[in-house]
């Protein structure tokens, strides 16, 4: 009996030990085997990394069959592609088995170059019947619009696809003529589902924005292939200033239906000798890395008629002074501008004008001072200073003569400003020491200072 009951002892063993080992390699074979997340809370449930790893590599898949020509745009999940970001990575090791794209953040953005997809409805049928919900965000195709139609057709902006409570931003990239990307702005129709969402969390669509088109490079990110911009830091610094304003068509309609635009020859002439020069200075500047905006009747005309107004004559824009550089008189005359005149001095109302095929670019030079900011202006003839003043303001992105430039986001505040509460009724007869509303008199440069502080070319 006693060796009946070894044998049957043995027996029991040798099978629990085959069914543990059966077991180790099916958990190896099913979770440690495959590359990305496997590893479980301690509750036997799936994490949330491994929650958002699982979503993004369904959604990879459907994009990859369906060829949509898409990169990963979500900002955590970049910044953390950064070397500093790196290193700091390696010495918390938090998560080993999901690095970069399990953020904590219940969002994974993606960008799809609109242009280069072909619109395919069977891409949201496979999406729902992988489990997918699907928020579709529309609007107006703003490349369609003008000073006569007013409005384009309908364009897909946003798409949001929620899985398991995650979800993945899908932000539609479209070319403008201005030879840059733009997205809309998420704006959520009456009717729809605000709980869908975290969308004070989205990293995109708070409002339009635009940026460079970024070189592409596909890498490996937590076992799955994913295209990335090639600059990453790059892409975030324009990630943060992208903010665009398009231009305001309907208004600029109305004001031109009462002061039509001057279409007489020279008229003609000026706005594209305005519109060569307007290029040359972006390019100029851009080699020196130094942001520039519309400023004065530049500015105006951008944002009352949405083009150039032909009488003023020249081309102004706005620089601070902390991104002044001695070199860009230099780049401008290699760019063949000439030289004009060059008042004041880098602590105090500087200002500089250059010369191209007989019309002028006016540089005004801005100060920071509290919660205000001022330019200078100097009369030649007497050495008297102006100061024009104007509200802190910041910088977005809009379009004039198909080129990309900055312009400041609080428009009416400044336009205002420098042109006071009639600034839509035009005013042909302009005087730069006192028909602006924000002039002041600023005393006067000493006379001995005139041969350094007073140029004229």
């Amino acid at each position: 009996m006693p060796r009946v009951n070894r044998t049957i002892v043995l027996s029991l063993l040798v099978i629990s030990s085959s069914v543990f080992l059966l077991f180790q390699l099916y958990y190896y074979r099913k979770y440690v085997g495959k590359a990305g997340p496997h590893i479980l809370s301690r509750t036997g449930h799936l994490t949330s990394s491994d929650v958002q790893w699982q979503t993004v590599k369904k959604f990879l898949a459907l994009a990859q069959r369906f060829r949509l020509p898409m990169f990963l745009a979500d900002t955590a999940a970049l910044g953390l592609l950064s070397q500093d970001a790196l290193r700091q990575r390696d010495r918390q090791v938090r998560e080993p088995h999901c690095s970069f794209l399990c953020t904590d953040r219940p969002i994974t953005s993606f960008a799809v170059y609109a242009n280069l997809w072909k619109y395919d409805p069977g891409f949201l049928l496979a999406a729902e019947q992988k489990g997918f919900e699907l928020l579709q965000l529309r609007g107006e195709d703003p490349r369609l619009a003008s000073l006569d139609t007013l409005s384009g057709e309908e364009i897909p902006l946003h798409f949001l696809l929620r899985l398991n409570g995650h979800v993945i931003q899908v932000v539609f990239l479209y070319e403008r003529s201005g030879n840059y990307l733009w997205h809309g702005a998420l704006r959520l129709r009456a009717h729809a589902d605000r709980s869908f969402a975290p969308f004070k969390m989205l990293d995109y669509g708070r409002h339009a924005g635009v940026y460079d088109r970024p070189q592409l490079v596909l890498t490996v990110l937590d076992g799955l292939d994913v295209q990335v911009p090639h600059n990453i830091s790059r892409f975030l610094s324009e990630q943060r200033h992208a903010r665009f304003l398009e231009c305001r068509y309907r208004d600029a309609h109305n004001f031109l239906q009462l002061f039509p635009d001057d279409s007489s020859a020279a008229a003609v002439d000026f706005r594209r000798k305005a519109k060569s020069l307007l290029h040359v200075a972006a390019r100029t500047l851009a080699l020196l890395d130094i942001p520039f905006w519309l400023s004065s009747g530049t500015c105006l005309g951008w944002f009352r008629q949405c083009g150039i107004i032909s009488y003023s004559r020249d081309v102004d824009v706005g620089i601070f002074i902390r991104d002044f550089r001695w070199d860009i008189v230099a780049a401008f005359r290699n760019a063949g501008l000439s030289l004009k005149h060059k008042f004041g001095k880098v602590e105090d109302s500087l200002e500089l004008s250059f010369v191209s095929d007989d019309v002028k670019l006016d540089i005004f030079f801005f100060y920071e001072d509290g919660d205000i900011v001022w330019n200078g202006g100097t009369q030649a003839k007497s050495g008297k200073k102006f100061k024009y003043v104007f509200p802190r303001f910041s910088l977005c992105w809009a379009e004039l003569l198909e080129l990309k430039v900055r312009v400041p986001c609080e428009t009416l505040d400044y336009v205002t400003a420098n042109y006071g509460a009639s600034w839509s009724v035009p005013v042909k007869s302009w005087d730069w020491k006192s028909s602006p509303s924000n002039v002041q008199e600023n005393g006067a440069w000493p006379p001995a200072e005139w041969a350094g502080l007073i140029q004229v070319y």
